[in-house]
C-alpha cells in the first residue's frame, strides 16, 4: 500500500519543515503557506540566478524508507528533517520517470520534474548526511537519493495516512534528471 506519512511545511526559508496535521496544495503554486510555493522560483539560489525561473520544485516529495537506511547508518532523522513536504511510504519514488502524476488524497494530483539535487545544506543539519543520500549504481552512474520535486496539477488537503495513486506517463519514459 503506498500512503503519505508524514506532511510539512516552513513559512521560512529552513532547511527542515515541521510536520503537520494537515497541508493544502494549491495548484500551479505548491503548498499554501510554504517558503518555496509560487509560480517562479522561490529556492535562494535559484532566485539569484534568474528570479523568473518556472517554479519546477513546487512540492518535495521524500521516499520514508531513506530514513529507515540513514538511521541504519546511524543518523537521525525523521519526516520534515530534510525539507519535504511530502513523506511517502511505499512508492519507489526515485524509479519513477520525468512527467508522473501521484494521485494525492482525495484530489490533489502533482507531476514529478525530477531529482532533489542534493545541497551542502544536508551537511550543515548532520556532517556526512550528503554523502549518505548519493551513490552509485551498478554502471557507476551518480545516484541522487534525496527524493523528487514536482509541481501541483490539481490542489487539495493532504494528511498523514492518505492513499497515493501512481499515473505513467506515456512512453517512452524519461528517467528523472535533478532540477
Amino acid at each position: 500500500m503506498s500512503i503519505i506519512t508524514a506532511v510539512s511545511l516552513s513559512k521560512g526559508h529552513h532547511f527542515s519543515k515541521p510536520n503537520a496535521m494537515e497541508i493544502r496544495l494549491l495548484t500551479g503554486l505548491g503548498v499554501a503557506g510554504d517558503a518555496h510555493s509560487g509560480v517562479t522560483v522561490k529556492h535562494r539560489s535559484r532566485v539569484a540566478k534568474d528570479p523568473t525561473q518556472p517554479n519546477l520544485r513546487q512540492v518535495h516529495l521524500l521516499h520514508e524508507e531513506l530514513f529507515d537506511e540513514l538511521r541504519g547508518k546511524g543518523f537521525r532523522v525523521v519526516p520534515g528533517d530534510m525539507g519535504e513536504n511530502v513523506t511517502t511510504r511505499g512508492v519507489d519514488l526515485l524509479d519513477l520517470p520525468t512527467g508522473t502524476r501521484l494521485h494525492l488524497g482525495a484530489s490533489a494530483v502533482v507531476e514529478i520534474t525530477g531529482l532533489r539535487n542534493p545541497c551542502i545544506q544536508i551537511d550543515r543539519f548532520q556532517q556526512g548526511l550528503m554523502a549518505a543520500t548519493l551513490d552509485r549504481d551498478a554502471t557507476g552512474n551518480l545516484v541522487r537519493k534525496a527524493g523528487v520535486m514536482s509541481v501541483v496539477l490539481s490542489g487539495g488537503d493532504l494528511r498523514p495516512g492518505d492513499a497515493v495513486r501512481i499515473e505513467l506517463p506515456a512512453g517512452p519514459h524519461r528517467p528523472l534528471q535533478p532540477v
